[in-house]
């Protein structure tokens, strides 16, 4: 074979396979009015991208619990991202302006292919790499999986033993589970000590009524003395004024006595 011919054999290939080729169909449509089905497949390939990096980060995280934290948000990212797939598939077959017959036959397979990919993200669990087009609902693909279990293996022992998938959900579940009874806890200590306030300051209460039953008679006694002197008080001023009126009366009465008897002699 010439060098001609493989060139030509590439050449063709290359034309064949680039209906596949999503970046290719971007730069295609850049300059277009915008491809909606562009925009959500890059929205959900980058969502994919963080979440294969963030179930790696939890395979070699160390600290079980940080792992299984990780986890979580793996699954809950899978699950956002499985929401978007029938909408993905939606667009997928909608007719886009400047694309092919190919490439727009080729977009639900790009579909199946992400979610393939989003199922096959680890996030221990042992449903986490089983093939996405045998249950999505939106994949062109139908697969028949035959369950080869036996009644013999439900006998052997080794096939209730837990996996390190089983093992990291009940790992999850005992954090999950010490960190609500911790905060029940806490709730709890809290409400129990202000009970306990709240029947001191009733005991409280109890014990300054008597106090504050005798300090009104206290000032009701006080009040009633203050107004007896205050009126005793007022008698003894208006008869020391009588008096000391009489003795004036006196005095001036002998000084005109004294001169009508001078000025008589």
């Amino acid at each position: 074979m010439s060098v001609i011919d493989i060139l030509t054999r590439v050449d063709a290939l290359c034309k064949k396979y680039d209906k596949y080729d999503v970046d290719k169909q971007k730069a295609d449509l850049t300059n277009t009015s915008g491809d909606q089905f562009l925009r959500l497949y890059t929205v959900i390939e980058e969502d994919i991208q963080a979440a294969e990096e963030k179930s790696n980060e939890a395979a070699g995280e160390k600290n079980r619990a940080a792992a299984v934290t990780l986890n979580a948000e793996v699954r809950r990212t899978k699950a956002a991202l499985q929401k978007e797939l029938p909408k993905l598939q939606k667009l997928a077959l909608k007719k886009v302006k400047g694309l092919s017959k190919e490439e727009l036959e080729a977009r639900p397979d790009l579909v199946l292919g992400l979610a393939q990919r989003i199922e096959e993200i680890p996030d221990g669990t042992a449903l986490s790499r089983r093939p996405a087009n045998g249950g999505w609902a939106g994949g062109p693909r139908n697969e028949i999986r035959i369950d080869v279990t036996t009644p013999e293996d439900n006998l052997d022992p080794e096939h209730y033993e837990e996996t390190e998938e089983s093992k990291g959900f009940r790992s999850e579940y005992e954090y999950r589970k010490a960190k609500q009874d911790q905060g029940l806890d806490q709730i709890a200590e809290g409400i129990a000590t202000l009970k306990y306030m709240a029947g001191d300051i009733n005991e409280e209460l109890d014990r300054q009524v008597p106090l504050i039953d005798e300090i009104d008679t206290k000032v009701d006694k006080a009040t009633a003395d203050l107004r007896n002197t205050n009126k005793r008080l007022k008698e003894v001023v208006t008869s020391m004024r009588s008096s000391r009126n009489f003795c004036i009366d006196i005095i001036l009465l002998a000084i005109v006595l004294g001169i009508a008897a001078y000025l008589y002699k």
